[in-house]
């Protein structure tokens, strides 16, 4: 019987194959014990669909698709049309269907996917630690004096919280 190393498996690797029987693994990044698991996700290209209603909305589906697709084609409608319907589906998008053209609106807000989107990044890169995203963030960024006083402010207003339990 052969044997296969654990590690030389990666997340690209679902079935192997060996000699009349096929294994299929489901790989999974570690994650600490407690941590957050997260749900419904978008897509870049649902993604490209909550920016543009963050910066206009509500929006009909044709607004949306000029913001999204500057050469707004009844296929690129199509498209946006259906990516909406995803995003309400997993519950990022609301649907007012009071008019003939249905206004869409974001429940989702932009501050809350770009945290669940660092979350889960901490949670593949680094196990869930934010420290050493963080330090690499500040290390290789320049940032201005304005954002490390709004860094600052925002790491005392923390430490405030935490004393006050």
């Amino acid at each position: 019987m052969m044997k296969i190393r654990e590690e030389s498996l990666t997340s690209q690797t679902r079935c192997l194959s060996l000699v009349g029987q096929t294994a299929c693994l489901s790989f999974r990044p570690y994650r600490r014990p407690g941590a957050m698991e997260l749900q419904d996700d978008v897509t870049d290209a649902e993604l490209a669909v909550l920016q543009a209603l963050w910066e206009h909305q509500p929006a009909t589906i044709r607004q949306i698709t000029e913001a999204v697709y500057h050469d707004a084609a009844d296929a690129k409608y199509a498209t946006v049309q259906k990516l909406l319907e995803r995003l309400e589906e997993k519950g990022h998008v609301r649907r007012d269907r009071r008019q003939h053209a249905h206004l869409f609106s974001a429940r989702t807000s932009r501050e809350v996917l770009v945290g669940r989107r660092l979350r889960a990044m901490a949670e593949e890169l680094t196990g869930g630690l934010m420290a050493p995203l963080l330090s690499h963030l500040v290390r290789a960024e320049a940032l201005t004096a304005e954002e490390r006083r709004e860094l600052r402010e925002l790491i005392d207003g923390q430490e405030r919280k935490k004393g006050k339990r």
